[in-house]
């Protein structure tokens, strides 16, 4: 039985974190070792893009504790970044207690934009488009048998009018269409192709820009968690005590900061893609289009604000929500061509797209408690430099059990630097290896 609560795990050897991935998910050694050598050959990457000359690998970590819709699930996370992977997987250990992450998510469906130029009379055409909008519809529907064969299709058509804008007034035409399990790119763009001569004949105009919108704003992922506040208490390494009331209500009031003020809804958002990135990149999915999607998700308004909500219930709970636009797919591109993300979706055990989604937009809702638990209580930095001590070390040269040990001498000294890891490591006899 998958479970997603496993004990020590970062304690454990790199192998048998392996083997117990292999027992959680039924892993196959070929997709185990995918795992650890990026799973890409500089073959497959020159079929990928042009002027290939290799691949680039990062970190691959395992975010742990989830339970989304009540499924145990284990997450797969490539990231660069300290403490991401840790401080997901403690607040999903936090939010268990609660029953863990609740997701919805609405119909996979996408925008495709036909920006109409040279219109005579831009309400008439209007008029017009909307007269022939069910011929268009079954045009657009006869486009991908496939997909009409899994539900999906056009859905429906909206016209609006651009009244103000560098070149003057023109139309847009966008075509509703449900892509089902895919991230909906190449089928929204084909059919906006092929519709483009028959709305040029119905409108006069010339039919220029044919592209979907990475503003999903149809195709949402909600995800919502209540944490206990007798989960939120703690004392930490220096002995000070933080009270679930304390923590809950700091945790709230930096959120509000996030939601009035721009210049800190920047920095918190990202904390949230922080994990919303590390899941789509794991999967093979375009991070950059959940990026731009979220972010102008985020603007929608007119202003631009948090994508998290935090507040308490009845009982006094910390509870929180993550909305956001999630075109991520399981089906195409390279969620079927690269290694790495083919076994990542069988760890998750995720049959659909929306699935998928709902999973990623947990993580996001989890690695945005953390951040702000952290900023509320001891700061951001005591457990992010704990984890970058780590790689200063190792760029000033530390190896193996070292490595280990010159990271915690800087973080106790909080002088956590290249120059500082270098004079230890060139101190005699290596006095600070004694100490542990």
């Amino acid at each position: 039985m998958t479970t997603s609560r496993i004990a020590g795990f970062y304690n454990l050897p790199l192998g048998e974190r392996l083997d117990k991935l292999a027992e959680s998910a039924g892993l196959s050694s070929d997709e185990l070792a995918a795992f650890q050598t990026s799973g890409l050959s500089a073959d497959q990457a020159d079929h990928m893009v042009e002027n290939a000359v290799g691949t680039f690998g990062l970190p691959l970590g395992i975010g742990l504790n989830f339970v989304v819709n009540g499924r145990e699930v284990l997450v797969p996370m490539a990231i660069e970044e300290p403490s991401v992977v840790a401080g997901a997987s403690f607040m999903a250990k936090l939010a268990r207690a609660g029953g863990g992450f609740t997701v919805v998510t609405s119909a996979p469906e996408m925008i495709g934009q036909m920006q109409v130029l040279e219109v005579k009379d831009l309400m008439s055409a209007s008029m017009e488009l909307h007269e022939h909008k069910a011929e268009l519809l079954a045009e657009a529907d006869s486009i991908d048998p496939v997909l009409k064969k899994f539900g999906g299709g056009a859905r429906d058509l909206e016209i609006r009018i651009i009244e103000d804008s560098p070149i003057g007034p023109f139309l847009v035409v966008h075509l509703i269409y449900d892509v089902r399990d895919a991230m909906g790119a190449n089928a929204v763009n084909t059919a906006c192709e092929k519709l483009a001569p028959h709305i040029q004949q119905i409108t006069g105009g010339r039919v220029h820009l044919r592209i979907l919108s990475n503003l999903a704003d149809r195709r949402l992922a909600k995800a919502s968690c209540t944490v206990l506040l007798k989960e939120l208490a703690f004392t930490n390494a220096d002995g000070r005590t933080f009270t679930g009331e304390q923590v809950r209500d700091g945790i709230i009031e930096a959120w509000a900061f996030a939601a009035t003020d721009p210049y800190r809804a920047a920095t918190h958002n990202k904390g949230i893609m922080n994990g919303v990135d590390a899941v789509v990149i794991a999967t093979g999915n375009d991070w950059r289009a959940i990026e731009a999607g979220a972010h102008a998700y985020a603007a929608r308004d007119g202003r631009y604000t948090s994508l998290s909500t935090w507040g308490k219930d009845a009982d006094g709970n910390l509870t929180g929500e993550l909305e956001v636009p999630m075109a991520v797919g399981i089906v195409g591109g390279a969620t079927k061509v690269h290694p790495v993300a083919k076994a990542a979706l069988k760890l998750m055990g995720v049959k659909t797209a929306a699935e998928l989604a709902g999973i990623i937009a947990s993580v996001g809702l989890a690695q945005n408690l953390a951040a702000l638990r952290a900023l509320a209580t001891e700061g951001i930095q005591r457990g992010h430099m704990t984890l970058h001590a780590r790689q200063v070390a190792i760029s000033a040269g530390a190896s193996g059990e070292d490595i280990h040990r010159l990271a915690e001498q800087m973080v106790a000294e909080k002088a956590v630097g290249i120059g500082r890891a270098e004079e230890i490591l060139r101190e005699p006899r290596r006095w600070w290896r004694r100490r542990w």
